[in-house]
């Protein structure tokens, strides 16, 4: 049973099933999706994180439901964020290879013409404590339009003068490449509490301002930590965040998005 847990001018949070919350949401009234969902690793397994062996185990949301049950949970909510799009509109999926390929697939036989694909190259990973592959260290994530006749918005100038300064590339001027070195989630945006699969706040900034105009509304049907939130508030967007987890969203996102309108004069009474 969803609700709004938090309404502003510029923000809303929903608790709820994604489908079910975004099926409620005015066709083709979202301009940009960034979305992150569950990557099915919860199989008992372990990791390393700070140096401590630790379990790979988030919660039942995380546990694979099987090729088919995982392919339909990734096709209907897709889906949905089709429908919400507007036309010049894109979408971006975040994933290892657990989940997006799949995620992929769906995108090109639902129609969907894929702009791009993205390496986040992780500085810091975790070790492969099996020692028999190579180290997982980095992410995809897929940037996507509705169909190939659609124009898209794309801030080509703005990309272009930051990667050298956000890259660390020694080439100024040059075209920001599809590979992207940015680092983990920094302790002040933890300040609120820890999630999972937080993200860091400087890759949904990269994000909204290549693909998004300010005003626009960003949608985020996996918002867990709410960092697309505050990127979309500090980036002067809108913002719609949607979690079925009210913890993650009472504890965590909602301090973080109305700190975020305190710091940059967006917050209104209801």
């Amino acid at each position: 049973m969803g609700h709004a847990i938090l309404r502003r001018s510029s923000a809303k949070l929903i608790i709820g099933d994604a489908v079910k919350e975004m099926s409620k949401i005015q066709t083709e009234s979202i301009d940009l999706i960034f979305a992150d969902p569950p990557y099915f690793l919860s199989n008992n397994g372990f990791t390393v994180h700070a140096g401590q062996q630790v379990s790979v185990n988030k919660g039942d949301w995380d546990k694979s439901r099987g090729f088919t049950g995982d392919w339909e949970f990734h096709e209907s909510w897709i889906k949905e964020c089709r429908r919400l799009l507007k036309p010049n509109g894109t979408i971006w999926i975040s994933g290892t290879h657990h989940s997006v390929f799949i995620c992929g697939a769906i995108l090109q036989r639902q129609g969907w013409h894929v702009l791009n694909d993205i390496i986040w190259y992780k500085r810091n990973a975790s070790p492969n404590l099996s020692c028999r592959m190579f180290t997982a260290s980095h992410e995809t994530l897929i940037w996507a339009r509705k169909s190939k006749k659609t124009k898209h918005y794309f801030d080509y100038r703005t990309m272009k003068a930051t990667g050298s300064e956000i890259d660390s590339l020694k080439n100024p001027g040059k075209q920001m490449r599809s590979v992207w070195s940015i680092g983990p989630v920094r302790s002040p945006e933890k300040t609120f509490g820890k999630h999972p699969t937080q993200k860091p706040i400087a890759l949904l900034d990269r994000i909204i301002r290549a693909s998004s105009r300010p005003g626009q509304t960003v949608l985020d049907p996996f918002c867990g930590s709410g960092t697309t939130g505050v990127s979309a508030i500090s980036n002067g967007r809108s913002f719609i965040g949607i979690d079925s987890h009210p913890e993650y969203l009472r504890n965590i996102a909602k301090p973080r998005i109305i700190a975020a309108m305190k710091d940059y004069g967006t917050a209104t009474t209801s």
